[in-house]
């Protein structure tokens, strides 16, 4: 590590837990002390040392149209002229739920707030107020933010430091949590054979990128869409990760699907702390203050994070970006098993559009256990090397990598030979 981050790490050491403000950036799962960043640009990063890396983290997603875009940054300093924040309903949080529900076919009405774990939380206590059920399903390896009820083999920060459940979660918090493993139809229908008449709804992550990355099997979502309606159960789509960083509609969109609640952050903020949760208009009208479910937040809906949202999903809109990124994604997939294949190395490139996992893995991956199967020490070898060639990956084998708008061929030709440099040590 580069003199000056270590200094700063040995400092935060001092006075933050860990050293970080989120487990994952310890690099704990890697080895070593993490760096910390200077200045971004596009889809650079330099570190306290002036190091530069490519960047396949982009803010754990958000960084869609890469780091300090324009658009985005003269949009939030005309926000911030006007005041930083005001608890008084505003234009710009009407304009961002305008863009959310014109995007997002299953979208009738949207609650802003502030964080995708309070999004979750949040489409959770809906779901069992509207059906006046207690049980909800969800799958192992979904990561659905630090919600107490659903720290059940959850993926994330979690898995990556090895521990799926949490301490100081009582066993009644979780008691009402069913958690089964992803791609299973027949256990989500045991599930219902035997709780049906009690489950209020399931959350699930359509494409799960918190324990990596891997795709739902054909036929997968639309049997949880059908045995939730049979049963009068809602289904919920946690799409913060996958939400308008797969298209405008986001997984629904690609593969067809429409929940009952659906819920976003990420790309919706611009790079802002943001979360919303939306769905039916039947549904959201649950939501005080018309409503018996009650929900709030004193910075929902907050200017600056507004005005950065929709610069964003204004840049978005004519479908362009989408298109960059995808075939961007693409080279990068090919010329990493390109690498990999002249290496000898087994690797699993899974991906969808933008978002990709490296697996150092025998098999493909289909769930949580299929993604304990991979090599994690090979992985941390794989994390330096490319570190050291000037490639920031995710400190985690249990992360999705992201492309940005502000890539180019020029970036993944570099990633692509520093990877093949970094495979033949492994």
């Amino acid at each position: 590590m580069s003199a000056k981050s270590q200094a700063l790490f040995d400092k935060a050491l001092q006075w933050i837990p860990g050293g970080v403000n989120s487990p994952v950036r310890a690099f704990r799962a890697v080895g070593g002390a993490p760096f910390f960043a200077e200045r971004t640009s596009g889809a650079t990063v330099w570190d306290a040392d002036g190091n530069e890396y490519i960047d396949f983290v982009g803010t754990w997603g958000p960084a869609i149209l890469g780091h300090a875009p324009k658009v985005v940054v003269e949009a939030v300093q005309k926000a911030a002229v006007h005041g930083t924040s005001f608890g008084i309903p505003n234009p710009l949080e009407v304009r961002m739920a305008e863009l959310v529900v014109n995007a997002v076919p299953s979208v009738e009405k949207v609650r802003m707030c502030n964080s995708g774990t309070e999004a979750t939380m949040s489409a959770i206590r809906l779901a069992r107020g509207f059906t006046q059920r207690s049980k909800i399903i969800k799958f192992e390896g979904c990561y659905h933010g630090h919600v107490d009820s659903l720290l059940v083999k959850a993926g994330s920060g979690a898995l990556t430091l090895g521990q799926p459940d949490s301490a100081g979660v009582p066993p009644e918090f979780t008691s009402q949590t069913i958690v089964l493993p992803f791609n299973d139809e027949e256990a989500v229908h045991a599930a219902f054979a035997r709780h049906g008449s009690d489950i209020a709804g399931i959350i699930l992550e359509p494409v799960p990128a918190n324990a990596g990355l891997y795709l739902p099997r054909d036929g997968y979502l639309e049997s949880l869409r059908n045995i939730t309606t049979e049963n009068g159960a809602l289904l919920i789509f946690d799409e913060v990760m996958t939400g308008f960083r797969l298209g405008l509609a986001g997984v629904q969109g690609r593969f067809g699907i429409t929940p009952d609640l659906s819920c976003f952050g990420k790309v919706i903020g611009g790079g802002l702390p943001v979360g919303a949760f939306a769905g039916r208009g039947e549904i959201m009208d649950c939501l005080a203050p018309d409503g018996p479910v009650y929900q709030a937040g004193t910075l929902s809906g907050n200017p600056l994070a507004m005005a950065a949202g929709i610069a964003v999903l204004e840049a978005l809109a004519d479908g362009s970006v989408y298109e960059k990124i995808d075939a961007l994604g693409q080279a990068l997939s090919d010329g990493l098993a390109s690498a990999a294949k002249a290496a000898g190395v087994a690797v699993q490139l899974q991906r969808i559009g933008s978002m990709s996992c490296c697996y150092f893995a025998e098999k493909p991956v289909h769930n949580m256990d299929e993604a304990m199967r991979s090599d994690r020490e090979r992985f941390g070898k794989y994390f330096h090397g490319m570190l050291q060639e000037g490639v920031y990956l995710a400190p985690s084998q249990f992360e999705a990598g992201f492309i940005s708008a502000a890539h180019d061929e020029a970036a993944i030709e570099k990633t692509v030979a520093a990877a093949a440099k970094v495979m033949k040590t492994l």
